[in-house]
């Protein structure tokens, strides 16, 4: 790779512009309300915990499924920044899971923030400044979580919205960046 344009244009086709990810993300943080109304937070947290380490493989089967075979070249020098934002997000979750022993709601918000601060590097990866914008929204949400004393459930229904929204903005932003791309060819 000769660019970080290039780096970012080759990890925009290969996911989608990041789209699918944050869908499956959603669709965890929907499955973990569901959890917490059929069961306990407590299971909740293993079910977000669970659901959010099978993110990628699951986002990378969604995308085989609608039809994206461009691997990332194996010489992109980001894929190694999604790496290591994703070993510094589970760095991260002892801290979230300490909050969940004095009130565990404080788990799903303090989720919520540090999976909006993981989102700000997407940008650097797919070169997107809609992930700044993801990123801003699920941190301020969770802030507003947190100061307005919001039940775990609201919490993970709002994280879900939030992710499902954006991934179809994602995916939208994606297509009208190929047909941009196709129409100066």
């Amino acid at each position: 790779m000769d660019s970080v344009k290039a780096a970012q244009t080759d990890m925009r086709s290969a996911y989608l512009n990041g789209a699918t990810g944050v869908l499956v993300s959603g669709l965890v943080w929907i499955t973990t309300a569901v959890v917490i109304s059929l069961f306990s937070t407590k299971h909740a947290i293993w079910a977000l915990l669970v659901g959010g380490a099978l993110i990628h493989p699951i986002g990378t089967l969604v995308n085989k499924l609608l039809g994206v075979k461009v691997p990332i070249n194996k010489d992109n020098p980001l894929a190694s920044l999604a790496l290591e934002g994703t070993i510094f997000m589970r760095m991260s979750i002892p801290v979230a899971y300490g909050l969940a022993l004095v009130r565990p709601a404080w788990f799903f918000q303090s989720m919520l923030m540090i999976i909006g601060g993981r989102y700000l590097t997407f940008h650097t990866l797919y070169g997107n400044k809609l992930y700044w914008l993801l990123g801003g929204v699920l941190g301020l949400s969770a802030y507003g979580l947190y100061t307005s004393n919001a039940q775990a459930m609201i919490t993970t229904l709002t994280g879900g919205l939030i992710e499902i929204g954006f991934s179809i903005i994602l995916y939208y932003d994606f297509s009208f960046r190929k047909q941009i791309g196709a129409a100066r060819l």
